[in-house]
């Protein structure tokens, strides 16, 4: 079984817990699943059935903000950030104020989760990788990740994707 973690990122990591690849896309599919994703990302708590629905809630959202272009998404994610319990400190780090988004001390898993897939993105946003959160364009896979390549120009998530995709596309044009 694949892990969970593999961006380190909960943004993306979230988001990619459906695969269209397998036979069950759903990669949450219960309660333990969930435990084992809290686990390898060090989120605490120990979540339940309610906590099970209230995650995938957030990862359709997570979702549909990473779908839109750039100046949407934007704007997607500053109306999801309006929805959220989230708390702003300053943290000291090598002598310099920073600015860190938090959840409040009662919000529920989920919400925990949807603040840190916020603060995550904003950090994107501030590294200038905004217009490089892709999506793969392989069908049917939809997973998110950061073109970190030279030229910027990555579509793909992964070989496993681009090596399906071409091999598609060869097939086509010997048709």
């Amino acid at each position: 079984m694949r892990q969970f973690v593999e961006t380190g990122l909960v943004a993306l990591d979230l988001a990619n817990t459906w695969d269209e690849y397998l036979a069950d896309p759903e990669r949450l599919p219960d309660a333990e699943a969930l435990r084992r994703f809290c686990h390898e990302l060090g989120e605490r708590g120990d979540p339940g059935g309610a906590d099970l629905r209230a995650v995938r809630a957030v990862r359709e959202r997570l979702r549909a903000v990473l779908s839109c272009e750039p100046v949407e998404r934007t704007r997607a994610l500053a109306q999801w950030a309006d929805d959220l319990p989230i708390r702003v400190i300053v943290e000291e780090a090598d002598g310099v104020p920073r600015q860190r988004l938090r959840a409040h001390e009662e919000a529920t898993l989920a919400e925990r989760l949807a603040v840190r897939s916020v603060a995550e993105l904003l950090d994107i946003a501030a590294s200038g990788d905004w217009d490089r959160l892709r999506l793969c364009v392989a069908d049917p896979c939809k997973d998110a990740f950061v073109d970190h390549s030279r030229p910027g120009k990555r579509q793909f998530c992964s070989t496993r994707c681009a090596n399906r995709a071409h091999a598609a596309a060869s097939r086509a044009r010997r048709r």
